[in-house]
């Protein structure tokens, strides 16, 4: 029995894990990929990157520990966690069980896909789910958010604040009747296209335009970037009806990373914490190990 599994290896799971060893815990990390979403970065034409701080370069350390420990990860997906008398039993998709004492989970979450033609093929190439990662890179250039929630409120915002102009084209009246969103149609470099639907994202190697409808009536908006900001989906399927989740199936925690559940923890953006970002979803995973830690010499 180890005395701690991690499920999860992006930035919180892989911050976890390298604690926990530190810490001298029998440790597991199991998890499909090291780096998660890190894994993934935005191409943009005729801009360079280095200005702009990666989520990439900020886990690499973490990641190249963990890389050579073959004892203290497992590349698979965990299907199941089932609480035992001594802790909790972990199935895998390939069938294996492993058992802790205690757990965090670092599942992370996923961003809600538009769904429409040209999306895939551009992921990633000028199409991205980040405004607030991205936006020091706009500086006199144009961009779209999709999306009428806080996520797209914020981007379109921050985007606002060094961009030419920006195009938020939210399918629904959603947050923009709040605060932030009255202050972004004030905007002199915002166009707030209210009840349009994306229907399509065009380009040649990077995505360039995109096209959407509004009874009848479509328009081509030419951009440098186009940022889908639907919400995040968490990933905690896993722990559904173990644990305490908001109303959008985050896991709720307090603030040394315990859930409703104990010994049972939790970090990054599979949690109720405010924000999506990697330095936040670092310093939570470093938390949950340390509680997790202290559990351990409780029990």
């Amino acid at each position: 029995m180890y005395d701690l599994i991690i499920i999860g290896g992006g930035p919180a799971g892989l911050t976890a894990t390298v604690y926990a060893i530190r810490k001298r815990l029998e440790t597991l990390l199991i998890t499909k990929d090291l780096g998660g979403k890190t894994n993934w970065h935005l191409e943009l034409p005729d801009i360079d990157l280095h200005h702009v701080i990666t989520g990439e370069e900020v886990v690499g350390r973490f990641r190249s520990q963990i890389d050579y420990l073959d004892f203290a990860r497992v590349m698979d997906g965990a299907e199941s966690i089932t609480p035992i008398d001594t802790g909790y039993s972990i199935t895998t998709k390939s069938g294996r069980t492993f058992e802790a004492k205690a757990v965090i989970i670092a599942t992370g979450a996923r961003a809600r896909r538009l769904g429409v033609s040209g999306e895939r093929d551009f992921l990633m190439r000028g199409l991205c789910y980040s405004a607030v990662s991205y936006a020091p890179l706009f500086i006199d250039r144009q961009a779209a958010v999709v999306g009428n929630g806080d996520l797209a409120l914020r981007g379109a915002s921050e985007l606002a604040q060094i961009a030419r102009h920006v195009y938020l084209v939210a399918p629904e009246t959603g947050q923009l009747e709040s605060r932030l969103g009255q202050k972004l149609r004030q905007q002199p470099n915002v166009t707030v296209l209210e009840g349009y639907k994306a229907e399509e994202v065009k380009g040649d190697r990077y995505a360039r335009s995109l096209i959407v409808r509004k009874d009848g009536e479509t328009r081509e908006l030419v951009t440098d970037a186009i940022f889908i900001e639907l919400d995040l989906v968490p990933n905690s399927e896993i722990v559904a009806g173990l644990v305490d989740l908001d109303a959008k199936g985050r896991i709720v925690i307090d603030s040394r990373n315990a859930t409703s559940r104990p010994g049972l923890f939790a970090a990054g953006d599979v949690t109720n914490i405010y924000a999506e970002q990697v330095l936040i979803a670092v310093g939570e995973g470093a938390k949950a190990a340390l509680s997790a830690y202290e559990y351990l010499l409780m029990i």
